[in-house]
């Protein structure tokens, strides 16, 4: 079995010497150029890089950089020059979403690993294989599968896999989330995340709003802490495990780090330190299966630490705490579910002075009171206290509480009353370890160990052969996969030799233990002593110590610049041309417009309207048989949509799709795409916007791959489009005239968490067969929640999009389908749409009037998000 590597977040200096001093065996990291997922960050300087490369080398680990965001089309040359930056500096790898940054990558320096980020939406191994004709090295797997479904992944492709082991959640699949972009004018997609997914929200269920009490975070997720999935994932072969934390400091990375290294030595324990650093709750993500009720927890949306107790009295100065084995339940209704446990997942904390906490209440009028602790008694039982190494409950059950006493600067405890719940938020030793672990992060660590042969004889100078050892030697590809780089890149060899001739000894001479110590002493250099063979020195020799250690010195030289050496060729010119696929012919055909409808009463009233091509996109597949067969009566073309995400097994709902042999398939993933373009005989492919094509290369590798169009994706503004249009070959790239922007797309089931007591579709009763459940947003606007065949949940924006202003323009660039998307319209409001819409291409009416007519308002791309020029590399 091969420990994973363990890949810590980097996003400023003093995060990335914490992880560095912590044994992190690579670390990630984005640039301040812009085209990383996480912009927020401090990040790092493209023309300093160098640097950075060199001092993570020295440490023995590697050195991956974020280059995964979608890039539109005047930013190509732009991101070329990124690319070319990051090889030159010696990075390790690039991790990236956009297929052309793949592409222009392998073109520009092959040398360079790329890893698919999560933002790809790998979520398969036949999407993995596919993409794995981009040249990638690695594939970073969603953080919606769990390890079951990961060990299924593993033995469909022989990619090296990724795994999240530790951090934040996104409620939406990596990728498929366009909530930022509605609504907080920029993109997930383009590094910007507005985190809508942490705002409040209220439940509404058939129109009526459902009180809930004080929870109201319904898409905000509780942080995955994977400690009891890393022996599975070692064993499946997973090549590495990362942390997630860009935005998050030293104490937090140091924290993780050492948590998890130890984890994949076998110490499975859990640290306090690691959720007091940062934590919104402990829970498994989705790598123990889905569990709906036990995912989000609804009553915060940011830091808590970890959970200590509820407050039974305050009294002046002094809070009493006992611990608190369960969470108030959620109130609204019998049907609705009481939450898991807080404290019994939860390791042991001890308060004490000094550390942090915050009193959470169901007051939301009220202030949120918290302070550092000034004083703490343990409240006993009554027997002995138990031994540290007993388990927490154990030690729980000896606790009666705790006397708590706060000072200035301190909480207002007037404030404060008994049924707070009380969390231990923050801890000084744990900034302490953090501040301290940067400290030392920036100095030489010694972890790369050497193996030295000597050799020599009387009259003839000592000679000393120096190579590198890998300094964790169990880093390595899956068993049944591909080799990976070493930490440290090939087998980097030294030789030195005494001034002077060996001479007999008068004494013991050169022993082992004499050349381990004088050869071998590396203090102060990124080495230690891995071995020493002296089986080619003759024994009773004798040569001045001096002359040892500036043999030492020279090999210690010699081996650092073999290790921040740049040996590998990149390209000087610009390869965006030569990436460019083959020329695709013009789609000569008339335009029209495709609707896609949800609904059997949807289906009917586009047929009453003269609809000659429907899309489908049914919850149920007994259902959607009958649609097609109803709309094949009446002469109608018929497209059925695919699941926007395919998981390892799903192929088999492909396969249903394919056997309703519908006229064409709108494919919504990289797995669906891979599915059917694999069928001898298979229908027309038009690929959906959750492929996330922005420029000209992307859409001419996907075209290439078997799609007759593409629609542009919805992270494009006016003229990012016509830029992608202008590049495109005519007739290829579709547009979504209409449209409610799919804002999140989930595996976290808002019906069964809210509507049942149910994990998963097994057992939630399958409220979504009975009830449309809406959520209500800060400005009342009610945002429908629909779910898919695979029990998965898209929440879709309230309001409906409009491009109708652009129609006379894109038809003048090319574009011939034009794509129209309902969601709970009524049969009269869908006839009403299609009609105002099909006029307007075929140029009958104005956009103003068809915009008049759909009652919409006029709105397409958000954003230009972080449009960059060539100015900013110069």
């Amino acid at each position: 079995m091969r420990a994973p590597e363990i890949l810590a977040p980097a996003g400023d200096r003093d995060a990335l010497a914490a992880a560095l001093a912590a044994g992190a065996d690579a670390v990630y990291l984005g640039l301040d150029d812009g085209f990383n997922a996480r912009a927020r960050a401090v990040n790092f300087p493209s023309d300093g890089l160098a640097e950075v490369a060199a001092w993570v080398h020295r440490a023995g680990a590697r050195l991956y950089i974020t280059l995964n965001t979608l890039v539109f089309e005047p930013e190509l040359a732009v991101v070329e020059e990124l690319i070319r930056r990051v090889a030159a500096a010696g990075a390790d790898a690039i991790i990236v979403q956009d297929p052309a940054v793949a592409l222009l990558a392998r073109a520009i320096c092959p040398a360079l690993e790329v890893h698919a980020s999560t933002q790809m939406t790998a979520s398969s191994p036949i999407a993995a294989e596919l993409l794995r004709g981009l040249g990638l090295a690695r594939v970073v797997v969603p953080r919606e599968l769990s390890v079951d479904e990961i060990r299924a992944y593993a033995q469909g492709t022989a990619l090296p896999l990724e795994v999240f082991i530790h951090g934040a959640l996104c409620v939406a699949w990596s990728g498929q989330c366009l909530s930022s972009e509605a609504w907080g004018g920029r993109s997930a997609n383009r590094g910007q995340c507005a985190q809508a997914c942490r705002l409040p929200y209220r439940l509404v269920v058939d129109g009526d709003e459902r009180d809930l009490g004080e929870v109201e975070y319904l898409l905000s997720p509780k942080d995955l802490v994977g400690t009891d999935a890393v022996p599975a994932l070692a064993d499946i072969g997973v090549a590495s495990l990362k942390i997630e934390g860009r935005l998050k400091g030293p104490h937090y990375v140091a924290a993780a780090v050492s948590h998890y290294k130890a984890a994949t030595q076998g110490s499975l324990g859990d640290d306090p330190s690691l959720h007091v650093a940062y934590s919104r709750g402990i829970s498994p993500g989705f790598l123990a299966g889905p569990d709906h009720q036990r995912l989000v927890e609804g009553r915060f949306p940011r830091h808590r630490g970890l959970p200590l107790g509820k407050v039974t009295k305050v009294d002046r100065d002094i809070v009493w705490v006992v611990p608190a084995p369960e969470q108030r339940p959620i109130t609204g209704g019998a049907a609705l579910p009481e939450p898991p446990e807080r404290v019994a997942e939860s390791p042991v904390v001890e308060p004490r002075a000094g550390m942090g906490v915050v009193f959470e209440h169901g007051r939301p009028e009220e202030t949120e009171q918290g302070g550092p602790i000034f004083a703490a008694e343990v409240i006993e039982q009554g027997a002995a206290r138990p031994d540290r190494a007993a388990s927490p409950e154990t030690i729980r059950r000896s606790i009666a509480g705790w006397r708590l006493r706060f000072g200035d600067p301190g909480p207002d405890l007037s404030l404060v009353s008994p049924g707070d719940f009380v969390w231990i938020s923050s801890d000084p030793k744990v900034t302490r370890a953090g501040e301290k672990a940067a400290e030392e992060g920036r100095a030489p660590l010694g972890r790369i160990g050497v193996a030295l042969a000597v050799s020599g004889a009387a009259g003839v100078p000592l000679s000393v052969t120096a190579h590198l050892t890998e300094r964790r030697p169990d880093i390595g590809a899956r068993p049944h996969g591909p080799a990976e780089r070493p930490a440290i890149p090939d087998a980097r060899t030294a030789t030195a030799a005494t001034a002077s001739a060996l001479q007999i000894a008068r004494g013991a001479g050169l022993t082992p233990e004499v050349l381990a110590d004088k050869l071998g002493g590396f203090g102060g250099t990124p080495f230690h002593l891995a071995s020493i063979d002296a089986s080619g020195l003759a024994t009773g020799l004798h040569v001045p110590v001096s002359e040892l250690k500036e043999v030492r010195r020279r090999i210690a030289a010699e081996l650092e610049a073999a290790i921040v050496r740049v040996d590998r060729t990149v390209a000087t010119h610009s390869m965006i041309e030569a990436v460019r696929p083959a020329a695709i012919a013009p789609l000569a055909i008339e335009p029209h417009v495709v609707p896609l409808c949800r609904t059997d009463e949807q289906l009917d009233a586009l047929l009453d309207a003269g609809a000659r091509e429907v899309e489908l996109d049914w919850m149920e597949l007994v259902g959607l048989g009958k649609a097609v067969e109803r709309a094949r009566q009446r002469g109608a073309k018929v497209g059925i949509a695919t699941v926007r995400v395919q998981k390892p097994g799903e192929e088999k709902i492909d396969a249903h799709l394919a056997k309703l042999a519908p006229d064409h398939v709108l494919v919504r993933s990289w797995g669906s795409l891979a599915y059917f373009a694999g069928l001898a005989d298979r229908p027309a492919l038009h690929g959906d916007f959750s492929l996330n094509v922005t420029n000209s290369i992307t859409a001419g590798w996907v075209l290439a791959r078997g799609l007759e169009t593409v629609t542009a994706a919805h992270d494009l503004d006016k003229d990012q489009l016509l830029a992608l249009l202008a590049a495109a070959p005519p007739g290829r790239i579709g547009v979504t005239v209409h449209h409610h922007i799919p804002t999140f797309h989930t595996e976290h089931c808002v019906y069964a968490h809210l509507l049942s007591t149910g994990t998963d579709y097994r057992s939630c009763g399958r409220p979504c067969e009975q009830h449309q459940v809406a959520l209500r947003d800060r400005v009342d606007l009610v945002h429908p929640v629909v779910v898919d065949v695979g029990c998965r949940n898209t929440v879709f924006n309230a309001q409906a999009q409009s491009a109708a202003s652009l129609v006379p323009e894109l038809l003048a660039r090319g574009v011939r389908r034009f794509r129209l998307e309902l969601v709970r319209e009524s049969a009269a409001e869908a006839r009403r749409l299609h009609e105002a819409y099909t006029q307007l291409v075929a140029g009958a009416i104005a956009p103003a009037e068809a915009v008049r007519r759909a009652a919409v308002h006029e709105q397409f791309g958000v954003t230009r998000g972080t449009m960059r020029t060539l100015t900013v590399l110069r």
